[in-house]
């Protein structure tokens, strides 16, 4: 497609900064690798963790909210989805899993990419997996609802299936000629400038993203929720891609604004991939436990609730976490604010 061809591809050079950050990612990459074959118990924890929180923000992003209890239970199967918001986080959770087991077996085409949307709304009434019957520029909207601005002017919708099959096709060309961790983020650029479907377009780019850098053998995603670094640098997210999609229709587009974020929120992933890493294993040590919760709790700013802890450090036990609330608690370093579910723990 316009990122993939490869008059493009030998027009775009890279600066000094940029080459480190690849050579960076690279580096990281290899500690994944070890880590995998000498601390799998640790990397399933996390692994468990990441579902969740990927299944969260990723459906947060589009406006669809959970309750971070609920999302868990779906994540766990260990209930059943309720309403539209619970059945489209429940498809999310479906696909990850997919990804997860058989990221190998699923190329990148057009088939594979109905599948991925399909099973998105596999818990809905409407059907997923279809390209768009209707042009759906990406806009910008006011509370109320009202067009203020046209951020892009997506491929028509009859141009779409031709559009996917090309950039199937240029996929398949350049990826063993160039850098995976150029051509993947390209990818996913010239694929939601294409906007092929009605409704879902985000969360199957990001479900995409996660399937092609699994692939390519980058795989923190697996453990520390993409998904949750991009809702927290949303306005970033946002801003970049709409950069770089300018003069796209042309071929004349930059995609620097939008690789240098995708490739920021690798390193920020892998550098936080290897602390919990870290975390865990020395969480795992006799008598270290309730010192690592109390150092978590004594290096919070913000108010915390005790699932903030469980997901950070889930090596550690519910009931060790308890004894070091309570005994900070009485010691009048922590104190407790608001009623129910929605109280927090806050420095004394």
């Amino acid at each position: 497609m316009k990122s993939l061809t490869t008059d493009y591809l030998n027009k775009l050079y890279l600066s000094l900064e940029q080459t480190a950050m690849l050579r960076a990612i690279g580096e990281h990459k290899g500690k994944q690798i070890l880590y995998a074959h000498q601390k799998a118990d640790v990397l399933n924890s996390l692994q468990k963790v990441a579902l969740v929180e990927s299944s969260e923000s990723s459906n947060r992003l589009e406006g669809i909210i959970v309750s971070t209890e609920r999302v868990r239970d779906l994540v766990l199967h260990d209930s059943a989805p309720c309403g539209r918001s619970e059945q489209e986080v429940a498809g999310y959770r479906d696909v990850l899993e997919l990804i997860h087991e058989s990221a190998h077996y699923m190329p990148f085409s057009c088939n594979v990419i109905c599948q991925v949307h399909n099973l998105i709304y596999r818990y809905l009434p409407q059907d997923g997996g279809r390209w768009k019957a209707m042009d759906n520029d990406i806009v910008e909207k006011s509370p109320d609802g009202r067009i203020l601005r046209v951020r892009f002017q997506t491929v028509s919708a009859v141009e779409t299936p031709i559009a996917m099959e090309q950039l199937e096709l240029c996929y398949k060309e350049v990826m063993s000629l160039y850098d995976a961790l150029v051509i993947i983020p390209l990818t996913i650029l010239d694929f939601l400038c294409i906007h092929p479907f009605s409704d879902g377009n985000g969360r199957t780019a990001r479900l995409l993203t996660l399937l092609l850098l699994y692939q390519a053998g980058y795989e923190v995603g697996k453990f520390i929720s993409l998904e949750r670094v991009f809702e927290e640098t949303k306005d970033d997210y946002y801003a970049t891609l709409e950069r770089s999609s300018q003069r796209w229709h042309q071929g004349m587009h930059d995609p620097k604004p939008w690789l240098n974020y995708f490739w920021g929120v690798l390193i920020r992933a892998y550098k936080e991939f290897e602390g919990r890493v870290d975390q865990v294993d020395f969480s795992t040590s006799k008598g270290s436990k309730s010192q690592m919760v109390k150092a978590y709790i004594l290096d919070q700013i913000k108010p915390f609730a005790i699932s903030d802890i469980v997901n950070n450090l889930p090596g550690v036990s519910h009931e060790t976490i308890r004894n070091v609330i309570r005994e900070l608690k009485a010691e009048g370093i922590i104190q407790l604010k608001g009623k129910g579910r929605g109280a927090k723990w806050v420095r004394g």
